[in-house]
Parts: structure tokens; sequence; C-alpha cells
């Protein structure tokens, strides 16, 4: 019981990791609100089969559930700063960049909160709690088809730039936004010139060995800071 139940809670950080690994392969093929349409979906999923589990009497469902809702917050935390990075005016770039990191660590405090006995994480309340991160997914699935593509990724992907433009105006109005497209323009040329790395030869690269392992070092002392056991 004590191996099962350690593999379900350390299966959503394994999810995680492959869900991070694929999210550039997928916001380059299909575009980053295609990927968050669809992540909403896996998550909504994977809260359905943690809801039903209690009824089901199948701890698998628990296990299987925890996979993908890992996977999903895998593939949504880098999309999703990226995507709100993209579509917001650029002197709110780094205000709203910074508020993602903000509502994660809220939405982590609100999970354990609501994770007490005395709240949601009774005998008989902690299917609906398991089952509530799909709230928010479902509320975003409604809400993201009203917003457009990310005007960067229509430019230097798709190379539309009639669709860049029409996604400006409907984020930040009508007025002169070629300053805005210029800049995408420059980064365009940019990256077609700049090598990008992937994961092992990231690694390998001796000129980022030093953040790289301050990066793994914070992130390894968070995790072993007892917050659970807190």
């Amino acid at each position: 019981l004590l191996f099962l139940w350690s593999i379900t809670v350390s299966i959503f950080g394994i999810g995680g990791l492959l869900g991070s690994s694929g999210s550039r392969y997928l916001t380059v093929k299909f575009g980053k609100k295609k990927c968050l349409l669809c992540n909403n979906v896996l998550m909504i999923v994977a809260a359905s089969i943690m809801g039903c589990s209690k009824i089901s009497q199948s701890f698998e469902m628990i296990l299987i559930g925890r996979f993908i809702c890992g996977l999903s917050a895998g593939l949504c935390v880098p999309l999703h700063h990226q995507y709100v990075g993209e579509i917001s005016p650029k002197k709110l770039r780094g205000f709203a960049n910074s508020t993602s990191s903000f509502f994660w660590s809220l939405g982590k405090a609100v999970g354990q909160i609501s994770g007490q006995r005395e709240l949601l994480g009774s005998q008989t309340l902690w299917p609906m709690l398991m089952a509530s991160c799909g709230l928010p997914a479902l509320l975003q699935l409604v809400t993201l088809p009203f917003f457009p593509e990310s005007p960067p990724y229509l430019l230097m992907h798709k190379g539309d730039q009639e669709g860049c433009k029409k996604a400006i105006r409907q984020l930040w109005g009508e007025g002169q936004h070629q300053a805005e497209i210029d800049d995408i323009m420059k980064e365009k040329a940019t990256m077609k010139n700049t090598k990008i790395l992937s994961v092992l030869e990231l690694v390998k690269e001796p000129a980022f060995r030093w953040q790289l392992y301050m990066i793994v070092i914070l992130t390894a002392t968070i995790q072993l800071c007892g917050i659970n056991a807190v």
C-alpha cells in the first residue's frame, strides 16, 4: 500500500516531465491557443476519472487520473506563460508574466486549504476535491475560443501577416501597431540564426552549466522543504 500510494503521488511529476518535454513540438505544430484548448479537455478527463474513482472502487483510476493531470500541468505551464506574454501589450508583458506565478502559487494554497478534513478532505467529499481541478479547465475551455491565436505564432510560424494584424487589433484595439509587428519580424530574423538546443544539448552545453545547476538546486530544495508534510 505504501508503494502504491507513493507511486500515486509521484506519478504526477512523471506526467509533468513528459508533458513539458513535448510542449515545444506541439506549440510549433498546432499553435498555443489550440494546444491550451486540447489541454483543458485533457484536464477535464483527468478530473472525471479521479472524481469517479470512489464510485468505481478503483484506486487505479486515481493513479491514471493523476498521471493525466500531471501531463496536462506539464503542458500547461510553459504554454500558459508563453501565450499570456505574447498576447500582452509590451508595457504590460512583465506584469502579465508575473501574475502567472502568483496565481500558480495561489492555486496551490487554495488546494492545500481545501484538502483539510474540515473542508473537502473528508471521507465522503475527497472525490469532489480530486475532481475540482476540472473546474478551471472548464472555465478556460469556454472562454478561450473568444481569444485570438498568439500574434507572434501567426507571423513567425505561419507567415500570416494579415492574421497577425487582426489578432493584434482584437487584443490591443485599433491603432498603429506596426512597431510591434516590426519587433516580431526582428525576432523571427534572429531565431533563424539561433540554434535551438534539445534537452540533452542543453545539459552538455558548458555556457549554461551554472544557470542549469542553480535552477535544479532551487527546484529540488522547494520539493525538499517539507511543504507537503507541513
